[in-house]
This record gives structure tokens, C-alpha cells and sequence, in this order.
């Protein structure tokens, strides 16, 4: 690697592409858009303190406490496991790929009262709230609206509910994780989770376990593919979107290690989710981590983008010639499945021409019960297959306009904070979180993310840690179980 090294900076043309990048990097930094893109100020801050949703949340918890208090609730709850928020929280967080649908909303409820009892013990105690928090409550609100003026109401309440407990749990989530400790622990179950889940998909694939759906891939255009991995979350794609999250996690975790033999397990653990990722047959997916490497990388050190051709190039010699054909097809409208894509699309922006305001509600019941009336070509779907085009479906325009908000606001928070970062494995952290979030958004533009609970869930659960990670530097070393 030394040798490697010299090679690279005895070369003129190197030592020019790092002189660019050098002179790039600092006009970008003194530039007026990214010096207030990077310093949200106070005065964000203080708006949030000053928000209605603030003010209700501060007086819900005045009355909790005073509740806890007038009822000796110290009594009863004194050394109760229920103490343990930061073990109630993370267990669904890390069980959620591998546990029902319905096993995790069980444990998240639970996780979130446990958080409101130590909020009524302990008025000191880091509230629910956060950067993003007033955004997340204000979706929440939207979306439990839309449900019960969703066009067929008995079918959008389950769905609904249960997005709106998924969304709220993250504030519990945020709560429950209060120092580094903690913190690191959540991450490396994650990761551990991750890896589990790409083993089962991995022998899934070896040995032809499971169902396989003839919509998963076009077999005129790809002969050769007759199986694609789905592990435990029971959809190639959707599998292909936790990757997206999780990978990440495994590359900071890996470059944050101490010792070979820590290293060399996190290097096995990314391996595992890399193959399992490949074996997806994905192509949203291949194209959102490649996004969320390239992040990774400039976000770290900008000018390790410079490789990016020469990995590129090694890619394209070892990576297998099916997997070469399904990633060159993306974008050709001769694929079914990209046909199939564009249909729906086109059929549901004629539908939100006259839904646009408050959508038709949560749920595949309710989109199909208005959507047939409109799809092209009598092409059937359950949802729009595409994640932001199925918000304004479920919740209409403002669901859509405070989700993008909150995105802003998250991504604009991890900016300021890697800016500012000294502290290796919690820049590493904000990292992975960052650019996880970017390939799980590219690639909700060709897929409805959310159309399996447990990755939404898992969604907003790796929001709420990425906050809690830029902060990571300011929390006290701590113990896991405190």
C-alpha cells in the first residue's frame, strides 16, 4: 500500500487531480450555500421551542410527571425491567427484519411507554424531541388524518395505525439512546441483524427456498435469472431496501474496529450483505448503494472519489455477466418490469390530478379501489411503486411536502455535524446513516419503500439513531443497561 502511495503522488497528473479537488473543496466550503446549509444557527432552534407541537408536548409531559407522582407510581416501578428504556427500544430496532410485523409493533409499544415512564420519573431526563421531531409529529398527524377521510376507511385503519405508531416510535427510539455506549451497541446489533439476514438469503438462494413470484423478473429479457433472494423480508426488493440502510452501518463499523480479528468479523459481515445485496437481482437497489458508497466515500475524504473509476472498472471485470446485463438494463423499456413501472406511474399522477389535495388513504384496498379507474393499458397494481407518488396517494400534498421537509432538515442536521466532527467513529456513524439514507431514497423512486412495515419501521428507526449519532460526541461514555 506505501508503494501504491508513492507511485500516486510521484505522478503530475495525481498530484494535479489533488491540487482540483483541494481548490474545489475549499471554494465549496466558503461558499454562502453551504456555510448555511452546514450552520442551521439558533434561531431554528428556538422556532422549534416556540412550535405548537412543542408547547403541547411540554405540557403533555408536566402531566405525566405529575400524574407519576400523584398515583406513587415510584413504588410499583422502582428497579422495574421497564427501567430499561434503551433495551425495550433498540430489541424491535434489532428483531424487526427478523420478527413478525405484528411481534414488532408489540415490542415497539412497549418500547415507547417504557420511554414516557422514565419521562415522568425524571424531568431531567433528554425529551422526545429533536431536530426532526416537530416534522415527524406533523407527518404523524397528517397521515392519522388521511386515514380516517381515506375513501374506504375500513380497509386504510389498520395500515394507517400502524404507520403512524411505526413513525411515532422513532421519537421513543431518539429518547431511549442517551449515551455512546448504547449507541454503539445499537448499531452493532443492527449490523449482526443484517448479517443474519443475508445468510438466510444467501441459502436461500443456493438452495431454492421460499416463493418465487413470476413478476420479480422478466424471463424473456433475462433467461438466465430464475431465482432472486428475498431472505425475511418476503420481496427481493424490499430486502434490497434494508440493505441499503444496513451496509453502511457494517462499513463504519468495520473501519471504526480495533483489532484484526474485530475487523475481519464486521469485513465478513459487510461480505455477507454485499452478496445477499447482488443475489437481490435488484437493480434499484445495486444503483442505490452505489450511491450510498459514493457518498459514504466523499463524505469521509472527497477525494477518494477518484478511485471511483478504477473500482468501477474492477467491478465490471469480476462481477458476474448476469448481474452485468440486469444493472446495463436499467432505463430500458423493452424490460417488463420497467414498462410495468412506468404504466403505474403514469397512471397515478392521472389520479392525483383529482386526489392531489387529501389522497384516497392508506392501504392497497384504498388505492385500488380508486386507481383502476385510471391505470393504463388495464395495468393492475397495489400501490404506485414509487415512494413519494404513494405518499400524496396515502396523505395527499402536505404528507408529501413535510416529508420532504423533514428530509431536509435531517440531512441538513448530519451535514453540520460530520462538518464539524472530530471524534473518528462518530463521524463514521453520521456517515453511514447519511449516505444509508441517501440509497434508501434513490432507490423509493422506482419502488413504494414502505410496503413492508418492517423496513418502514426500520426507516424511521435509522432516522432517529442517525440524529442521536450527531450528537454522539456531547453524550457521556455510559453502559449499555443504564
Amino acid at each position: 500500500m506505501e508503494h501504491a502511495r508513492d507511485i500516486l503522488n510521484a505522478s503530475r497528473v495525481w498530484q494535479a487531480l489533488m491540487a482540483l479537488c483541494v481548490w474545489c473543496g475549499a471554494q465549496w466550503r466558503a461558499s454562502g450555500l453551504a456555510q448555511w446549509f452546514l450552520h442551521p444557527g439558533s434561531r431554528g432552534r428556538a422556532a422549534a421551542e416556540h412550535s405548537v407541537f412543542y408547547r403541547l408536548w411540554t405540557l403533555f409531559r408536566d402531566g405525566l410527571s405529575w400524574l407519576y407522582d400523584k398515583l406513587r407510581l415510584e413504588r410499583l416501578f422502582a428497579g422495574s425491567v421497564f427501567g430499561k428504556t434503551w433495551f425495550w427500544c433498540v430489541l424491535p430496532a434489532a428483531l424487526a427484519p427478523l420478527a413478525p410485523t405484528m411481534a414488532v409493533l408489540g415490542l415497539s409499544l412497549v418500547g415507547f411507554c417504557a420511554v414516557l415512564l422514565a419521562l415522568a420519573r425524571d424531568r431531567a431526563r433528554r425529551s422526545l424531541w429533536n431536530p426532526t421531531g416537530r416534522y415527524v409529529m406533523l407527518y404523524a398527524a397528517i397521515y392519522l388524518a388521511a386515514t380516517f377521510v381515506s375513501v374506504d376507511l375500513k380497509s386504510s385503519l389498520n395500515p394507517g395505525l400502524l404507520t403512524v405508531a411505526f413513525i411515532l416510535f422513532s421519537l421513543a427510539l431518539y429518547s431511549a439512546v442517551t449515551n455512546r455506549r448504547q449507541l454503539d451497541v445499537a448499531v452493532t446489533l443492527l449490523v449482526l441483524a443484517g448479517a443474519a439476514v443475508s445468510v438466510y438469503g444467501i441459502l436461500q438462494y443456493v438452495f431454492r427456498w421460499g416463493y418465487q413470484s413470476a413478476a420479480w423478473v422478466d424471463s424473456d429479457m433475462f433467461s438466465s435469472i430464475s431465482f432472486r433472494a428475498s431472505s425475511t423480508l418476503e420481496n427481493p426488493n424490499m430486502l434490497g431496501q434494508y440493505l441499503l440502510l444496513i451496509i453502511p452501518l457494517g462499513g463504519a463499523k468495520l473501519l471504526a474496529a480495533k483489532g484484526w480479528w474485530s475487523r475481519l468479523f464486521y469485513l465478513a459481515c459487510c461480505g455477507l450483505m454485499c452478496a445477499c445485496m447482488l443475489l437481490t437481482m435488484s437493480r434499484g437497489a445495486w444503483l442505490g448503494l452505489l450511491a450510498a458508497g459514493a457518498v459514504f466515500f466523499v463524505m469521509l475524504n472527497a477525494r477518494l472519489l477518484l478511485l471511483a473509476p478504477a473500482a468501477l472498472a474492477v467491478m465490471w471485470l469480476v462481477l458476474p455477466a448476469t448481474v452485468l446485463t440486469r444493472f446495463t438494463s436499467i432505463g430500458n423499456l423493452g424490460d417488463a418490469s420497467s414498462s410495468y413501472r412506468m404504466y403505474i406511474w403514469l397512471g397515478t399522477l392521472d389520479m392525483l390530478r383529482d386526489y392531489w389535495l387529501c389522497g384516497i388513504g392508506p392501504g392497497n384496498e384504498a388505492f385500488n379501489a380508486v386507481y383502476a379507474k385510471y391505470s393504463f393499458s388495464a395495468v393492475t397494481a397495489p400501490h404506485s411503486h414509487n415512494l413519494y407518488l404513494q405518499i400524496m396517494c396515502d396523505a395527499g400534498v402536505a404528507a408529501l411536502v413535510v416529508f420532504l421537509i423533514l428530509l431536509f432538515v435531517y440531512f441538513r442536521t448530519m451535514g453540520s455535524a460530520v462538518s464539524r466532527e472530530k471524534d473518528w467513529t462518530s463521524r463514521l456513524y453520521q456517515t453511514a446513516f447519511t449516505s444509508g439514507m441517501v440509497g434508501f431514497l434513490l432507490q423509493a423512486m422506482t419502488d413504494f419503500s414502505f410496503y413492508n412495515y418492517r423496513v418502514l419501521f426500520l426507516f424511521w428507526a435509522c432516522l432517529a439513531l442517525g440524529i442521536a449519532s450527531a450528537h454522539r460526541s456531547q453524550m457521556p461514555e455510559g453502559r449499555a443497561m443504564a
